[in-house]
């Protein structure tokens, strides 16, 4: 047994340095064969997750995977029982603000004058009968008949009077011109901000039915008719299938053949394999990932990758997101 495992070590040790070597020779090898004759990239499409603002349950949902939307089309309706006792409320600060507005506007009521009018014609009489009594008090005095103690107490009993006529005149003066501008203008504004909570009401009530923010093709339902959604939650997925894209992963050594601007022929398989000419739109300012190339069996270097688009000079019919594009390396 000592035999054969003296034997096995060396055996296993000559094997694996020679899978080493050789996969060391291919690697070399591999990195100074030329690059593949075209660059390969993959369909992507503008994508749009739709939300509501408020929470909720889904109440209905108008739409299935795959339909086709128009802008402004129902997609699903939100139930939300909050958002309806809100709305009472704002109506009822509404109709309670426009009744202080229309009273202050109103005036006083005609039984409200009349009393007015009344309490004025009673301090009148008043103010009269104490005028007498202190003109008949103040004879009495000059002839010495009263002491000066009465004479004082009519004065001031007159001069109360007299200031109570001319409150009484003050309150039925007001009472005929109405209510103050100002109490108008206020009873004013405040129906106005009742009126603009309801409409803040009013614009959550509209957000319980949401509509498609642009045309596309239903990608994804994210819940289902009966679920709860969370505020900002997306519910479902929207693809523009207008406003596609390729990706391209170039290598920098390679940029020279995808400048901004140029067009090319890219081959798509999955459309029977059709050629359609793009145009490079965009290139990304920094470089991404890296892939080391060898200059020898000891060393070698990183090659940093930038994301190029390219958009379809024409519209294609049927290109959608995933399928790949082929495009030849210094071909037109």
């Amino acid at each position: 047994m000592k035999e054969k495992a003296s034997t096995l070590i060396p055996a296993l040790f000559i094997i694996g340095l020679a899978g080493l070597i050789t996969f060391l020779v291919w690697g070399f090898v591999r990195a100074q064969q030329p690059t593949a004759g075209f660059f390969q990239g993959e369909v992507e499409a503008r994508q749009i997750q739709v939300s509501a603002k408020l929470p909720g349950r889904v109440d209905e949902m108008a739409v299935r995977l795959g339909d086709r939307v128009e802008r402004g089309d129902l997609l699903f309706t939100i139930d939300s029982p909050e958002v309806a006792a809100k709305r009472r409320q704002a109506e009822a600060a509404q109709e309670a603000a426009a009744a202080l507005r229309r009273k202050a506007e109103a005036g006083p009521r005609e039984q409200e004058v009349r009393a007015a009018g009344e309490q004025l014609h009673q301090a009148e009489a008043g103010r009269a009968l104490a005028a007498v009594t202190f003109e008949r008090i103040e004879r009495l005095h000059a002839e010495g008949v009263l002491p000066a103690q009465r004479r004082d107490e009519a004065q001031a009993h007159f001069k109360a009077a007299l200031a109570a006529e001319t409150a009484a005149r003050a309150l039925y003066e007001m009472a005929q011109e109405g209510a103050r501008v100002e109490d108008i203008e206020a009873a004013t504004a405040q129906e106005r901000r009742a009126a603009a909570a309801l409409e803040e009401v009013d614009a959550f009530v509209r957000e319980t039915r949401i509509h498609a923010p642009r045309a596309g093709e239903v990608a994804s339902l994210l819940i289902e008719s009966g679920e709860l959604a969370p505020a900002g939650f997306p519910i479902l997925k929207i693809v523009d299938l207008e406003d596609v894209w390729v990706v391209l992963q170039i290598r920098e050594d390679d940029l020279g053949n995808m400048p901004v601007g140029r067009r090319f022929q890219g081959r798509v398989p999955a459309l029977e394999g059709r050629s359609f000419e793009f145009e490079v739109t965009w290139m990304a300012p920094l470089g991404a990932f890296a892939t080391w190339r060898a200059t020898s069996l000891s060393d070698g270097f990183d090659l940093k990758t930038f994301e190029v688009h390219a958009r379809p000079v024409n519209p294609i019919p049927g290109l959608r997101p995933g399928m790949s594009v082929l495009a030849e390396r210094n071909g037109r």
